[in-house]
């Protein structure tokens, strides 16, 4: 396929560079231009703007957040110069409102719109390992799965209206947090008794919490270990409160999504927003009255 790639961050970046060593097409883009290098390097076609990765088969998008891709996409007028049946697929976590939004814009301009955040962290990125949440009309899917195989080792399909790809993120990202947040405290609780957390931690998820939130992220908590950053704090806060926005607007409450938020608040506070999300643990510890 002849695809281009918005946003090369350490997730984009993988992808990108996944869908290229499958010798597909690449063109790139990137606000910081050297971000771009390392794939150029690998045959990617570095363009000067964003109109010019939106040619080809299709364009994946990763950038930031809601105001990094209002401005790109939307702001900048590039949408409407956009290819008429050119398939934009989002890959990054965004609000359910501007997901909707979006995709009533893109049916306007005659841009196929799939929403298709992904579960995973860099290191599984670069593996090519990904769980893909994708969102959108049936054949938009069905043309840029090639690059959603490369990329990633499933693709779940939940629906056809792009915002349901979007709940189901932030979803996740909310129960993410809240593991993470539960085995903070619980850390917590056995160094307040004397016990070492390795200890706690390792009968833990080697009988009821198996598997790599509670492993990966308890290991980083009972290490006192937060850097360096696989999933920065600050974008935690950003999806927990995306989520929270998402319960607002259908009247259900999460009350332990307001916990979470506020002890992420506490964390950018305390100067460590770009450290792990596991910093959580970090809060825990200094509530309990322990030097961190």
């Amino acid at each position: 396929m002849d695809i281009g790639f918005i946003g090369l961050g350490n997730m984009g970046a993988a992808m990108a560079l996944n869908a290229l060593k499958a010798g597909h097409t690449v063109r790139v883009w990137n606000r910081s231009p050297d971000a771009a290098k390392p794939l150029a390097e690998h045959g990617a076609r570095v363009v000067a703007s964003p109109d010019e990765a939106f040619a080809g088969d299709a364009v994946f998008s990763m950038l930031a957040d809601d105001a990094a891709l209002r401005s790109v996409l939307l702001d900048s007028g590039l949408l409407e110069r956009a290819p008429k049946g050119l398939v934009h697929v989002n890959m990054a976590t965004i609000s359910v409102a501007f997901c909707e939004e979006l995709a009533g814009l893109h049916e306007r301009h005659g841009v196929a719109y799939v929403a298709a955040p992904v579960l995973g962290r860099p290191d599984v990125a670069a593996a090519g390992k990904l769980n893909i949440v994708a969102a959108g009309a049936d054949d938009a899917i069905a043309r840029v799965q090639p690059i959603f195989d490369v990329i990633g080792q499933k693709t779940w399909r939940v629906g056809t209206a792009p915002q349901h790809a979007s709940v189901f993120k932030l979803a996740a990202n909310f129960m993410l947090a809240s593991a993470i947040e539960t085995t903070a405290e619980a850390a917590s609780l056995m160094t307040g008794h004397g016990i070492d957390p390795h200890a706690f931690l390792d009968v833990i998820t080697n009988t009821l919490f198996p598997g790599p939130v509670y492993q990966g992220y308890g290991r980083m908590i009972a290490d006192n270990r937060y850097e360096p950053a696989l999933f920065r704090a600050r974008l935690g806060l950003k999806d927990v409160r995306l989520a929270l926005a998402a319960g607002d607007a259908v009247n259900v409450a999460l009350p332990v999504g307001s916990l979470v938020r506020d002890n992420l608040i506490d964390v950018l506070a305390q100067g460590d927003g770009d450290k792990d999300l596991a910093v959580l643990g970090k809060v825990a510890a200094r509530r309990a009255g322990k030097k961190v």
